[in-house]
């Protein structure tokens, strides 16, 4: 679907982890929305990960710009990374640098231990989401295969892809 030879981040997202078109009204709700998805995913209380969600927030707004946003936490208890990807229906504001609204977030979240390969999965799925072509292809999806077809890895020959948790 794309020729941009970037990597994207498909081989990080967690099974059923692409959510289309998830109505919230406003940021609090999106992460609490996050959080509830995750939760179903890793085992974590959805507590927890929305209260990690949360501080790293205060640290500073992951919105990315662009209309994208990168929520993040770690947990001792994964067992490697993981995320889950939502297109809200309607923008929200979510505080980001360049003030856009936010229709696409990526809730990252990484075992505690895992620091390079937290930034490794940072900066992949940053290049993705500045990619105009996928992106667009994001927000145009229909349907989870498409979205995953927009993110997807482009891999060196002989190189496996990592999957989720």
């Amino acid at each position: 679907m794309h020729r941009s030879g970037v990597a994207g981040f498909d081989d990080l997202v967690v099974e059923g982890g692409i959510t289309l078109d998830l109505g919230v009204a406003d940021k609090p709700a999106l992460l609490a929305a996050l959080a509830d998805l995750a939760a179903s995913a890793t085992g974590i209380d959805a507590s927890l990960i929305l209260e990690r969600v949360r501080l790293r927030e205060s640290l500073g707004a992951t919105g990315f710009g662009g209309g994208t946003a990168i929520p993040h936490a770690r947990f001792a208890e994964l067992p490697g990374v993981l995320v889950h990807v939502v297109r809200l229906a309607m923008p929200i504001d979510y505080g980001a640098l360049d003030e856009a609204p936010v229709d696409i977030a990526v809730l990252l979240l990484s075992p505690e231990d895992a620091g390079a390969d937290h930034l490794k999965a940072l900066a992949r799925i940053s290049r993705t989401l500045r990619d105009p072509k996928r992106l667009a292809a994001m927000r145009a999806a229909t349907d989870a295969a498409a979205m995953r077809a927009a993110i997807v890895t482009t891999l060196s020959p002989g190189e496996a892809p990592r999957r989720a948790a």
